[in-house]
C-alpha cells in the first residue's frame, strides 16, 4: 500500500512539474510575438438593375455580366428613370456598396451608371458596339464563377479621370475572394483599354496548353470568351445619382448624343432629298428654254 501511494504521489509531482514548464513555454512564446494587425477583407458588393425598356440585347449583356461576376446581386428595373437618387438606397437594403445601373432611352441607347454607394463618385457612360457571348460564339471557355485578373490601359494613369475611372472598375469588376459564390481559380482576364477617349471592354480565357498539341511544353495564350463593348464617359458626379444639386467633376466635351447624330443623318438625307428636287425643277426650266416656238408649216398646223 505504501508503493502504491509513494508511486501516486511521484506521477503527480512529474505532471504539475510538467504543466509548469509548458506555462513558462507559453508565457515565453506571448513576450517574444510582435502584434499582429488585423488583415483587411475585401467586402465589395454590387448591385446590378436596370430600367424599363431594355431590349433582349441589353437584357442578354446584364446576364453575361452576372455571370461573370459572382459577386454581383440583381434587382428588379427600376421604373422611373428620373430617380436616380434611389439608388444608394436599394444599395443599401441589399447590402451592396457598388451599383451597376443600365439605362434604356428610345429601346436603342444604353447608358451605364457606375456609382459607390452611399457616398459617390458616380460615372455616366455611353454604351456602345454590344456583343453577347451568344452571339459571338467564340471558342473560349472559364468555370462559372472564378475570379477574374483585371487589366488595365496604361493611359489610365495620364488623367485624373482615368484613375478615377480605374479605380471605379477596380471595386465593381474585381471580384473579392471572400464572395459567396465566388470559386477558388483565376481563369480569365478583364481587360479595359482607353483608346480615342473610349474604353474597349474584352473578356479572355488565359489558356496555359495548346489543346491541338496537348504534349508540347506549356505556352500561356489567350482565347477571347466575351461579352465584348465599348464604353463612352460623359460625366463624372461626385454623388452617386444626377440629383438636381450635383457637383460636376468633368464632362467629355467631344461626346455627341446619338439622338443629336440622327437628328444630322435625317438632315443630311433631307439635303439629298432637297437638291434632287431642285435638280429636276432646273432640268424642266431648261427644257423650256429650249423649246423653239412653232412654224407656220408645222404638220400640226397644215392639216389641222
Amino acid at each position: 500500500m505504501a508503493s502504491v501511494l509513494k508511486a501516486q504521489k511521484a506521477n503527480a509531482a512529474k505532471a504539475e512539474a510538467r504543466n509548469t514548464r509548458k506555462r513558462k513555454a507559453d508565457e515565453i512564446e506571448v513576450d517574444n510575438e510582435a502584434p499582429v494587425q488585423p488583415k483587411k477583407r475585401n467586402k465589395q458588393r454590387v448591385l446590378l438593375l436596370s430600367s424599363r425598356g431594355v431590349t433582349h440585347r441589353m437584357r442578354h449583356l446584364m446576364s453575361d455580366l452576372e455571370a461573370l461576376l459572382p459577386h454581383v446581386k440583381k434587382e428588379s428595373k427600376l421604373d422611373s428613370k428620373s430617380q436616380l437618387h434611389l439608388l444608394p438606397e436599394l444599395a443599401d437594403l441589399n447590402n451592396c456598396n457598388n451599383a451597376l445601373y443600365f439605362e434604356a432611352r428610345r429601346h436603342e441607347d444604353l447608358y451605364m451608371w457606375a456609382a459607390k454607394a452611399p457616398n459617390g463618385p458616380s460615372i455616366k457612360l455611353h454604351v456602345q458596339n454590344v456583343h453577347t457571348m451568344d452571339e459571338l460564339k467564340m471558342t473560349g471557355n472559364c468555370l462559372k464563377g472564378s475570379r477574374g485578373i483585371l487589366s488595365f490601359d496604361k493611359a489610365f494613369d495620364d488623367t485624373e479621370w482615368g484613375k478615377l475611372t480605374k479605380e471605379v472598375f477596380t471595386h465593381i469588376f474585381g471580384v473579392p475572394p471572400s464572395a459567396r459564390r465566388a470559386k477558388p481559380f483565376v481563369d480569365h482576364v478583364l481587360t479595359f483599354s482607353l483608346l480615342d477617349n473610349k474604353i474597349w471592354f474584352r473578356n479572355f480565357q488565359i489558356l496555359e496548353k495548346d489543346p491541338q498539341q496537348p504534349n508540347a511544353p506549356p505556352k500561356t495564350s489567350l482565347i477571347e470568351i466575351g461579352p465584348r463593348f465599348v464604353l463612352t464617359p460623359i460625366r463624372i458626379f461626385e454623388e452617386p445619382s444626377a440629383e438636381p444639386l450635383f457637383i460636376l467633376i468633368q464632362e467629355t466635351v467631344e461626346f455627341v448624343t446619338p439622338t443629336a447624330i440622327r437628328t444630322l443623318i435625317k438632315q443630311s438625307k433631307g439635303d439629298k432629298y432637297g437638291k434632287r428636287k431642285d435638280a429636276q425643277e432646273e432640268n424642266a426650266r431648261r427644257k423650256e428654254l429650249r423649246q423653239r416656238e412653232e412654224d407656220v408649216l408645222a404638220v400640226s398646223k397644215v392639216f389641222s
